[in-house]
């Protein structure tokens, strides 16, 4: 059963949302009520953390991580050489 809805949004976003829907060949209302059902999918589907896992967050240092790639590049230059 359809139920009526008023939203308010901005109007750039309701043209932008309306150029999409037609070159998608879909209404307006067909994409919200998609991208809605998208969300509750995406929530029954997310996996439940195991305590293993949420203790093992945190303990790898993100701040040097952004060096990795190039210590891993070193090394393979001079295993290589």
């Amino acid at each position: 059963m359809d139920t009526k809805l008023t939203l308010s949004l901005d109007k750039s976003v309701i043209e932008q949302a309306k150029k999409y829907a037609k070159s998608n060949k879909t209404s307006l209302s067909k994409l919200i009520e998609s991208y809605l059902a998208s969300l509750n999918k995406r929530k029954e589907h997310s996996e439940e953390i195991t305590p293993l896992v949420e203790s093992l967050s945190g303990v790898i240092d993100l701040n040097n991580a952004e060096n990795t790639t190039d210590d891993y590049g070193n090394f393979l230059m001079e295993k290589y050489k």
